[in-house]
């Protein structure tokens, strides 16, 4: 055999997002602790390796379900991270060490992009916790986990410029205009005139209004709007151009 091959195994990573009541985009991470003798933790991406008998998407799938409870949730592979460095850091290779007893000498992950409400009970069968973090408080992660979120934002970008209706993955059942300008501005980085924004909105039939408006905030109260997809899918319409 060529001296050249490696012991190498496989995982997957996946990059939660989700949108909050303070209308901001967060990111699900769980915890590490560091070592056994201490009780110092780390925040890290949800993830696993593969399994034998798996394919990589069911890999995903379970990781997402052992973090949520959520048997099916929206999900994307978007890359595949194989730098030979990703896991020399000495507590990534202790963690390793200590987590999966094989003797390791690198580890390819392929990435997951994955939606989920907020607003959804979070039911964690494997992880003592599980947090959701704004996108732009995101600490310092170990092996390239700070990379590959980074990365998942570019591969969001493109996703919403093809199919902007997986924003509505994030909106609860009834949202405001604002809190669909938040999300939209928050995942795209454009600028957005506010007007414009509204009155785009009010032209499409696939966003319905509904009778009923907030309740104790302190700003001026705004209409509830629900997404019809069905009527979406009939349509040809981007949600700006």
């Amino acid at each position: 055999m060529n001296s050249n091959f490696i012991h190498t195994y496989m995982s997957v990573d996946c990059v939660v997002f989700g949108f909050d009541y303070d209308n901001r985009l967060n990111i699900l991470l769980v915890k590490r602790r560091l070592n056994d003798d201490s009780e110092e933790k780390q925040s890290k991406l949800p993830g696993s390796l593969i399994f034998s008998n798996e394919d990589v998407d069911e890999s995903a799938q379970r990781v997402l379900f052992e973090l949520t409870g959520i048997k099916k949730m929206v999900l994307k592979q978007f890359r595949c991270f194989a730098d030979p460095n990703r896991a020399s850091n000495p507590d990534d290779i202790k963690w390793m060490s200590k987590e999966y007893k094989p003797d390791i000498d690198r580890i390819i992950t392929v990435a997951y992009l994955s939606l989920c409400k907020i607003d959804h009970k979070i039911n964690s069968l494997k992880y003592v916790t599980g947090d959701w973090c704004p996108i732009d408080k995101i600490p310092a992660l170990p092996f390239d986990h700070n990379k590959i979120i980074n990365e998942s934002l570019i591969e969001i970008r493109k996703w919403i410029e093809s199919d902007f209706s997986i924003v509505f993955e994030l909106l609860p059942k009834k949202f405001t205009i604002r809190q669909l300008y938040q999300l939209y501005s928050a995942l795209s980085e454009k600028r957005i005139d506010k007007k414009n924004f509204h009155k785009k909105i009010s032209s499409f039939n696939y966003i319905v209004p509904l009778e009923e408006i907030e309740s104790n905030v302190a700003h001026r109260a705004a209409r509830y709007y629900k997404f019809d997809s069905k009527i979406f899918k009939k349509s040809n319409n981007k949600l700006l151009k």
